[in-house]
């Protein structure tokens, strides 16, 4: 959901105004420092498992780490970003864009510029590889949590999900992390990142079906519309989902359930002139035929969702999120909604964005 901002915000960031970044390093001793900076971006994905990277870029060439405890060291530390609005008055409003940890610091000894990389918090459960077999087991947000936390004891982990009980899973020596936390929440139909605020949220994606758009994006004066390309394809829609689960730790029989579009007046309706396109999803996590049903139609509310893409350039709003839904009014006046996939956001500019987006539809 939009990361909350204030009427004075939304109005500002449609107008002509001030642009306020900052870029707190947080060092692997403990210190805290802003860090001075000339640009950069932040780049967010919803269809990468490290949802947000930053690209930042610092003039002083002095600080290219020569040792593993330089200032900007990649052995422990991160970058806290955020970019907002800086009112006439002297007063600042920021939203976060990532906590990240920094992995690359490069540039030219002697001139600068030098350019800092790194991952939001998805990356340090995914580098920690099982080093022994491990087994997890009670509920998928129990399961994710726990996970999650065996790398990052301080984490976070908020889940919007409704919770279930999932059968015991084990994964081996050298497993990725961070794919086990995929898999657990998707037993209860959820995916799971860090955020904006360096917290792990567990969370279905939003129904554009149903969903309040968050944001407008208008043409006109007082808009903060700038131009569009669409389409549309059925590349990836399917109108019925086989879940099966078959847990050899349980000595349980294999469970299944399938799904389908059953509305006769869906474009998607299974059987109907679209066909049957199926897709299929296991997990040992599912262990009942009552899981499977709830799983499938989870994924099917996802899979028949109408498959345009369009790529909206809009005035900065660096308070969106993947998975809000916007309201697109075209400049003849045709009114969409789409949902949000992907952005990138400049540090060193207050003008456009280019959002990439998913399943838009006709707003009646």
């Amino acid at each position: 959901m939009m990361y909350p901002v204030s009427s004075r915000f939304l109005q500002a960031i449609a107008e002509s105004h001030r642009l306020a970044t900052t870029i707190t390093l947080f060092r692997a001793d403990g210190t805290v420092t802003d860090l001075p900076h000339t640009g950069g971006s932040v780049t967010v994905d919803r269809s990468a498992s490290c949802r947000r990277t930053c690209s930042v870029e610092i003039a002083d060439p002095s600080l290219i780490p020569r040792t593993p405890r330089a200032a900007l060291s990649v052995y422990g530390s991160r970058l806290r970003i955020s970019r907002g609005v800086r009112y006439s008055d002297g007063t600042v409003e920021t939203v976060p864009l990532g906590l990240f940890r920094l992995d690359e610091v490069a540039g030219d000894p002697d001139t600068g510029p030098v350019t800092l990389s790194g991952k939001s918090l998805e990356v340090a459960v995914a580098d920690d590889k099982f080093t022994e077999s491990i087994r997890v087991s009670g509920t998928a947000v129990g399961a994710v949590t726990t996970l999650i936390q065996a790398t990052l004891p301080a984490a976070t982990v908020i889940s919007r999900a409704t919770d279930a009980a999932i059968g015991p899973r084990t994964w081996d020596i050298g497993a990725d992390r961070w794919a086990a936390v995929v898999e657990c929440a998707a037993a209860i139909g959820a995916e799971v990142y860090a955020d904006a605020d360096g917290n792990f949220v567990i969370s279905p994606l939003p129904d554009i079906l149903t969903t309040t758009p968050v944001w407008t994006i208008a043409a006109g004066e007082g808009g903060v519309y700038i131009g569009a390309t669409r389409g549309m394809s059925a590349v990836g829609v399917h109108n019925a989902v086989r879940v099966s689960g078959e847990n050899t730790e349980m000595n349980t029989p294999p469970v299944s359930a399938v799904v389908t579009d059953t509305d006769p007046t869906s474009p998607t309706y299974y059987g109907g002139p679209f066909g049957r396109r199926p897709m299929f999803y296991s997990s040992p996590t599912l262990t009942s035929v009552n899981a499977c049903t709830q799983a499938a139609n989870l994924l099917l509310r996802q899979a028949i969702a109408p498959n345009a893409t369009a790529s909206i350039t809009s005035l900065t709003n660096p308070a969106i999120e993947p998975g809000d839904t916007v309201r697109v009014v075209y400049p003849d006046g045709t009114k969409e909604i789409h949902q949000v996939a992907s952005f990138s956001i400049s540090l060193d500019t207050a003008g456009a964005m280019d959002l990439e987006t998913i399943s838009a539809k006709e707003d009646g």
